[in-house]
């Protein structure tokens, strides 16, 4: 246990990410710890089909990372701890021991174990764990498809016990991304299972690393704003022992740290105030942001309270085959040539019913008078699906290049006719903790039973957030106005993102949009006029979908949760932006009435 204050390092938000991370933060500046995320749900599924083309089931990009920097991190103290191990971390801390005996060095390699439930499913569901859906509520028995993967979120008290082992490196599965750093933190400062406060602070601190440089003003609304940005700083966290922290950067890296940048990254892929993780539920609705100095943002008064007694299982099963074509619609009656290509399509193939699931959007609309002729194209982007590889194959995609010479004038595809590939389907679940047994494996092969958090143990009573308004199909939920008096202020039409930041993503077949406003009076305005109604006008895919509407008063933000729209999830999804990284800038473009005050004071800064 110490005093000083813990350096952490993020190195990968997410499996590609950048190469050179890992050595720019080992040599840009002084940390005790050097994390990296590289699993995502997606993420599971790519490595289960690597791990079946003889390919090691882990993020093989961590191994070339740690080629680069093992030897400086050992040199100076910094322990590694990430979640490369994906499917496989038994296999990773073997080829770590391996690449750590090529380069002349001896990492104390440790692994986490016991998330990977794939062979238990069927036993626990003979215990009564229905492992239903999350959001449909269809227990996982009413499935008739093979499960993929299956793999528990795990929480950081297992990488806890690693350090604690006396692990330089420690290879994680599928923990939650916070864990990363609540593990190092709880090592570092010697904290109890029912510290809950401090708990909730490292996770805080760790949700705004997860994502690497969406902290530093990637993916950023107002991105005009940030110095750099064609090659920010990874961020890093200097973690206090009573779990507050200070989000920063390494001097002389690109980016920015703001408000603003730590703002954006708290409301990604969240969903209400209150944030479930298998050590502590943190709610947000109680952290305090400030700025303390150039590219230094303080997280502070962070509250947290036991966790719930399930954790959450991320499973992915083969949900049949997919295809998608491009057709090419130049110039003019766009929407008639589409009609036409469409009929003649689905003509070739002997009806739409010749496929399980037809998905067909056109993307773009006319543009008369273009100056170039790219600027006057349009797609009509057809994807179909089937559990017979099959029928959305050749006998699919050639049909649609035997339309070239025999349908609308100017046709031409943006892809060349493929094979189906497969596609897997996410499913979301919650399973009692005590049905898995998280384990450590130290350094010299033995096994240790990290501890577990006191989930039943009481917390005095929170002030948290009221219950979020949810609007179903076809309901206004809660009114554009939210109560809020009418005025005859003078308002201008502008888009919304003129005064408001947004960022969005997914969580499975669900996608939040995060609205946050600068100052308090716009907060007043963003939160009086933005209810679920409103909300709905500004994202007509929405309209039959349920919504959820949550208050963060403390980040002066919104931020809505829509049931359903991505489908069945990333990896099924057929919409052009599956993950829902766009769907935040698209409601920042919608034009709305805004206060003439607000606009003009925008104008003279």
């Amino acid at each position: 246990m110490t005093d000083r204050d813990l350096r952490v390092a993020n190195c990968s938000g997410f499996f590609g990410d950048r190469h050179e991370a890992a050595r720019e933060m080992v040599e840009g500046g002084p940390i005790d710890v050097l994390t990296g995320d590289y699993l995502a749900e997606l993420t599971m599924l790519i490595l289960y089909r690597t791990s079946q083309r003889e390919r090691p089931g882990y993020a093989h990009s961590f191994l070339a990372q740690m080629e680069e920097v093992l030897g400086a991190c050992l040199d100076r103290g910094i322990k590694v701890v990430a979640n490369a191990g994906g499917l496989d971390p038994a296999g990773l801390a073997t080829d770590l021991d391996r690449l750590g005996e090529r380069l002349g060095v001896g990492p104390r390699v440790a692994y986490v174990t016991g998330d990977d439930l794939r062979g238990e499913l069927d036993t626990l569901q003979q215990r009564g764990v229905d492992l239903a859906h999350l959001d449909s509520g269809r227990p996982l028995a009413e499935l008739d498809a093979e499960v993929l993967t299956a793999n528990a979120y795990l929480g950081g008290w297992p990488i806890a016990a690693a350090l604690d082992a006396g692990a330089d490196v420690v290879v994680c599965p599928r923990v939650t991304d916070a864990a990363l750093t609540v593990g190092p933190a709880s090592w570092w400062f010697g904290w109890a299972a029912n510290d809950w406060d401090r708990l909730a602070g490292a996770v805080v601190a760790g949700h705004v690393l997860e994502c690497g440089c969406q902290a530093t003003g990637g993916n950023y609304a107002f991105f005009h704003e940030v110095p750099g940005l064609e090659r920010p700083g990874f961020p890093l966290a200097e973690i206090a022992e009573d779990g507050s922290s200070v989000i920063t950067k390494h001097a002389g890296t690109g980016g920015l740290v703001s408000v603003g940048t730590v703002t954006a990254q708290l409301l990604y892929e969240i969903d209400g105030p209150a944030y479930p993780n298998p050590d502590v539920t943190t709610h947000l609705d109680t952290v305090r942001v400030e700025a303390v100095g150039r590219d230094r943002v303080r997280l502070s008064g962070t509250r947290g309270s036991p966790p719930p007694p399930e954790l959450k299982v991320a499973l992915n099963y083969l949900g049949g085959y997919r295809n998608t074509m491009g057709l090419v619609l130049t110039g003019l009656d766009i929407e008639a040539k589409a009609a036409l290509a469409e009929e003649g399509l689905w003509r070739a193939l002997g009806g739409r019913g010749a496929v399980a699931e037809a998905d067909v959007r056109l993307i773009g609309g006319e543009r008369l008078d273009a100056g170039d002729n790219a600027d006057a194209t349009s797609e009509l982007r057809v994807t179909v699906k089937d559990p017979d590889p099959e029928r959305v194959g050749r006998a699919f995609s050639d049909r649609v290049v035997e339309l070239t010479l025999a349908n609308y004038p100017g046709f031409f595809t943006s892809t060349p006719p493929g094979r189906a590939q497969p596609y897997g389907v996410y499913w979301p679940a919650l399973i009692p903790r005590d049905a898995v047994a998280a384990r450590t494996v130290a350094p010299d092969g033995t096994t240790r039973e990290p501890v577990d958090s006191p989930a039943t143990e009481a917390l005095p009573a929170l002030v948290t957030a009221a219950p979020a308004p949810v609007g179903g199909p076809g309901s206004p939920g809660r009114r554009a106005s939210s109560g809020a008096p009418e005025t005859d202020e003078p308002t201008r039409e502008v888009p919304l993102g003129t005064l408001i930041g947004a960022r969005s993503g997914d969580k499975g077949g669900n996608a939040n949009v995060g609205l946050w406003a600068r100052d308090d009076p716009e907060w007043a305005w963003l939160d009086a006029f933005l209810g679920i109604e409103r909300f709905r006008e500004l994202l007509p895919e929405a309209a039959d979908l349920p919504v959820r509407r949550h208050r963060l008063p403390n980040l002066r933000a919104l931020n809505f949760v829509v049931v359903g729209l991505l489908g069945e999830g990333v990896a099924a999804t057929s919409r052009p932006d599956p993950q829902a990284k766009g769907l935040g800038e698209h409601v920042r473009s919608r034009i709305v009435p805004v206060p003439a005050r607000f606009v003009d004071s925008r104008a003279d800064r």
